[in-house]
């Protein structure tokens, strides 16, 4: 058995070709896509954050409408940028988004990809300290953020409060016990793999990760995973720890994906640089009818050391068809592998 959900980057813009036209839409149609996705027995609906863009910005609202319009589904992200994060506020966002769907948030955290601007977390007010990186702000962010989401108390109380207080030091409220469990670190090399493990963080995987080895990008992606297991292992963590890794998956079962994705040779990996120095590989998208694909994907790697598969998925296409998407993969191809 695999988890399988769908990972949405929520892009709209204004084009006739586009049936997600703006913020409304995209906003609307996630969460109407989190309710389909129940529907037909996915496990997660999972939303990419990207700041000064047509795409999902800000994502405890939407986690909270989910959550409440949802009843089994996991909800999460994939990832929120800890640059840009204030993270005592974020633990109230994440403790209450979690209460409201009852527990079922799995949230993505990272340093974040390159951006639509320049630095765009100095916009938002902050500063990496002397000598430190913006990878190592979002780090020191993400070790505040889960110290804070233990729920200790630690601000004085005042002794004379509006309302009376309990005992003891005080804590950041809402509080979600268990949501320090299902925090997820989107590693891009094995070094922050590692990390993650270290500091009990599960492991999200995307279709990008830094070049390290040469090797095709399943390979190095399931030494990651292997890697992260090992660190976890060694840091003597009574839990286990939960790997995804996203994929663009379609299964051709009619005209429509023949159509949108029948065409071009995409099956293949690609080399890039993200910026000055840092070359990356990203992830072969797959597109065939289901008996082939399910071929292809037997030999993928990373999927295989996974215990999460996020479906990326083209949310411009509307909610009818990305439910289309899902269902093909869930009925054609998830049996087939001994996912479902």
């Amino acid at each position: 058995m695999k988890k399988i959900g769908f990972l949405s980057f929520g892009h709209w813009t204004p084009s006739p070709h586009s049936e997600t036209r703006t913020a409304s839409d995209a906003l609307l149609q996630s969460i109407d896509l989190a309710v389909a996705a129940e529907e037909l027995g996915a496990d997660g609906a999972y939303f990419r954050v990207h700041h000064f863009a047509r795409q999902l910005g800000s994502p405890f609202p939407l986690l909270a409408a989910a959550g409440a319009k949802t009843k089994r589904i996991e909800l999460g992200t994939a990832v929120i940028d800890m640059r840009y994060e204030n993270p005592l506020y974020m633990v109230e966002d994440a403790g209450a988004a979690d209460l409201i769907a009852g527990g079922r948030l799995q949230l993505g955290i990272s340093r974040g990809s390159p951006e639509q601007v320049i630095d765009g977390w100095r916009y938002f007010g902050y500063e990496a300290e002397d000598g430190k990186t913006d990878a190592d702000m979002a780090r020191r962010k993400a070790e505040i953020f889960l110290d804070f989401l233990g729920g200790d108390g630690f601000a004085e109380p005042n002794p004379r409060p509006m309302f009376p207080n309990p005992p003891g030091l005080l804590r950041l409220e809402p509080y979600s016990e268990g949501l320090r469990d299902r925090i997820w670190w989107g590693a891009a090399t094995n070094g922050t793999a590692v990390w993650a493990a270290e500091k009990g963080m599960n492991l999200q995987s995307s279709t990008l990760k830094f070049d390290e080895g040469g090797q095709p990008f399943h390979v190095q992606q399931a030494i990651q995973i292997r890697a992260f297991r090992e660190a976890w292992a060694k840091a003597g963590h009574k839990r286990e720890p939960r790997v995804s890794v996203s994929r663009s998956i379609f299964a051709l079962v009619d005209a429509r994906d023949r159509a949108y994705f029948g065409r071009g040779n995409e099956g293949r990996d690609t080399i890039g640089y993200i910026d000055d120095t840092t070359r990356a590989i990203f992830g072969r998208r797959y597109a065939a009818e289901p008996d082939a694909l399910i071929e292809e994907l037997r030999r993928d790697e990373a999927i295989a050391e996974a215990d999460t598969l996020l479906l990326t998925v083209p949310n411009q296409l509307g909610v009818d068809y990305n439910a289309h998407v899902l269902e093909s993969i869930l009925k054609h191809v998830a049996p087939g592998l001994g996912w479902r």
